[in-house]
């Protein structure tokens, strides 16, 4: 179970974020998991952005988020009357931007179109509870799946191959409730986790990127990913994962992949 009293990350004066040792990733123990710093992105686009809901966020992550900490900085580009665009760059202690960002705001639109079809979501009442499929990691130090509680759907377990996971995770920052594009921003960074197609012993499979799309914002605390990654011997790959809560398909997430080898003696 997850402890109600512990986030991701802590913040003294609302402009400085100091990672807790679960935003720590696997690659390295100085460096931050993307999806939790993503969700502190789409934090700051929110409040330069207030009148339209966030609808697609696309990071580049240019050099590690260090676990020292970092801030962000959003502006507007544009704001017209149905969408916005805004950007961002996170920055750390020695001003180097770690990541940039940009979104789209989405104005609600009346006149009664179609929704989407029907679907349903991954089963979650028949799920049952498990590991994050990426237990191998590079560092012995509590980590980010140590912040996030899993549920298989029947079927599922975490192996190898296109996978299908329900994820709950912390709360993004210590005292306070997460939006709801907040929240699923950590789950959407792990389509190249669940859908590996080696081990982290045998290769790395790292993602320079991450663009979030929605079409409606989750309502429920456990989101869902279906993800499957895509290696080529280029060493370029892509993980596309359709994101889901309780009542269904929210959204895409896509991943570019930097795919290497990892010799072993």
């Amino acid at each position: 179970m997850l402890n109600k009293n512990k986030a991701f990350f802590s913040s003294v004066d609302g402009d400085w974020f100091t990672p807790n040792a679960e935003a720590r990733g696997p690659w390295s123990e100085d460096a931050c998991h993307a999806g939790p710093p993503t969700g502190l992105i789409a934090r700051a686009l929110e409040k330069v952005v207030t009148d339209k809901p966030l609808t697609r966020l696309t990071v580049n992550l240019l050099r590690p988020i260090p676990m020292a900490g970092f801030r962000i900085a959003a502006q507007v580009t544009k704001n017209g009357r149905v969408s916005a665009i805004s950007s961002a760059e996170l920055i750390d202690a020695q001003g180097r931007v770690c990541a940039s960002a940009n979104a789209l705001h989405l104005a609600a639109q009346g006149g009664g179109y179609l929704a989407c079809p029907p679907a349903d979501s991954p089963d979650l009442d028949s799920a049952k509870p498990g590991n994050f499929p990426m237990q191998s990691v590079s560092h012995s130090l509590l980590c980010f799946s140590n912040g996030i509680e899993v549920m298989y759907p029947p079927g599922e377990e975490g192996s190898l191959g296109p996978t299908t996971m329900w994820m709950r995770t912390l709360p993004l920052l210590e005292g306070e409730i997460p939006s709801d594009f907040q929240r699923l921003c950590p789950l959407a960074d792990c389509g190249n986790g669940l859908s590996r197609n080696a081990e982290l012993t045998d290769a790395m499979f790292m993602n320079p990127d991450i663009t979030i799309a929605v079409h409606r914002l989750p309502e429920s605390d456990w989101l869902a990913s279906r993800a499957t990654s895509y290696w080529q011997s280029t060493g370029v790959g892509l993980s596309e994962a359709t994101l889901f809560d309780q009542k269904g398909p929210i959204g895409t997430a896509i991943q570019t992949l930097v795919v290497q080898a990892i010799e072993n003696d």
